[in-house]
């Protein structure tokens, strides 16, 4: 299983949108400053998630969040999960 997440930085008001395999892991990652695009905003929370079968699907979705360029667009995701 794939996972699509979007995670939080309260430190530079940014969101990030990545997909993995773990995502437990990949959150401790981003959190100990090992993934370069996102060392300067730690802490990160993770937001929001969606599960996927296959990595292309996953990456498929992560890229059409990505392309539409919209902080409301991911916060609307994020609201309409809770």
């Amino acid at each position: 299983m794939f996972i699509v997440y979007i995670l939080f930085s309260e430190t530079i008001d940014m969101y990030y949108v990545g997909h993995t395999a773990n995502i437990k892991d990949r959150l401790v990652r981003h959190n100990q400053g090992r993934s370069k695009s996102t060392k300067r905003g730690i802490p990160w929370r993770l937001m929001y998630s969606e599960s996927f079968k296959t990595k292309p699907e996953a990456y498929q979705r992560e890229m059409q969040i990505k392309k539409k360029k919209s902080r409301k667009y991911i916060e609307n995701l994020i609201n309409s999960s809770e």
